[in-house]
């Protein structure tokens, strides 16, 4: 699939299959996320967990509802101590989650962005679940949930394009 098809046609897919998702693939989204940039070279704050177990993805859910029924979830982790400029990673965490929904697309799957940052409680209770709680320079940003998509709802293309939002030199 080419970058172009692949921009027009990723949507939130919100339901999967139950077919496992392959390590392989896995390895091919946590190698585009780790391609973005970073608000400053050498300064990419990133660091992934890959949730494949039934019960972590449903206290996840009782946070996040639509990770429950997931096959695999990748929660984002910002290391605030790796960041350059402290007051920017989530900005570099999106790079990361833009580049892995784009490449999961790429492979054939469909994924969602399930926001957490900046909802302090919402941090600090997945925080929790996953182990990262007394550790105050890693700060959990999103999750995405990523599988085959369910039948009838795979990634295709809705235009989008809206000229009115459009503005030259001054709005």
């Amino acid at each position: 699939m080419d970058f172009d098809e692949v921009i027009r046609i990723r949507r939130s897919i919100r339901k999967y299959d139950t077919k496992e998702v392959e390590d392989e693939k896995i390895e091919k989204i946590l190698r585009a996320g780790m391609q973005a940039p970073g608000s400053r070279l050498g300064a990419e704050p990133w660091e992934f967990l890959i949730i494949k177990n039934k019960d972590t993805l449903a206290k996840i859910g009782e946070i996040k509802p639509r990770v429950t029924n997931a096959p695999v979830a990748i929660l984002l982790i910002a290391n605030i101590e790796r960041s350059f400029y402290k007051l920017v990673w989530q900005q570099d965490m999106s790079a990361a989650a833009e580049n892995m929904l784009l490449e999961a697309v790429n492979l054939g799957l469909g994924g969602l962005w399930n926001g957490i940052a900046p909802e302090e409680e919402r941090m600090d209770k997945i925080a929790e679940i996953v182990g990262i709680e007394n550790d105050e320079n890693l700060k959990p940003f999103c999750i995405i949930t990523l599988g085959y998509s369910a039948e009838g709802l795979e990634n295709k293309f809705m235009d989008k394009f809206d000229s009115s939002r459009i503005h030259y030199e001054t709005y």
